[in-house]
């Protein structure tokens, strides 16, 4: 069941229907408990995205890296915060 953090999220409000289908299969999906396999995990996704032609904004990429990383410890979800703020800017 999604749980408030999505769906009062006011990133996914006028968004666009394949875009918010694809993040609410990716709540679905069992994320990692590790930034070992966070990463991986989330770069896959978003490759997937990528061959899907869908692309992400700024807001949305930090909603999904706050879905990602919310069963993290604290450390280990800034550390996903840092990653997702590098991505976003090459």
């Amino acid at each position: 069941m999604l749980d408030d953090m999505i769906l009062n999220n006011p990133a996914l409000r006028g968004m666009d229907p394949q875009k918010l289908q694809f993040i609410l299969a990716f709540t679905q999906k069992e994320k990692p408990t590790s930034m070992k396999d966070a990463m991986p995990f989330l770069l896959a996704n978003m490759n997937l995205a990528k061959k899907q032609n869908i692309h992400f904004s700024k807001p949305e990429v930090q909603l999904i890296g706050e879905i990602l990383s919310r069963d993290l410890p604290l450390e280990e979800q800034e550390r996903v915060k840092k990653i997702l703020s590098m991505i976003q800017n090459i």
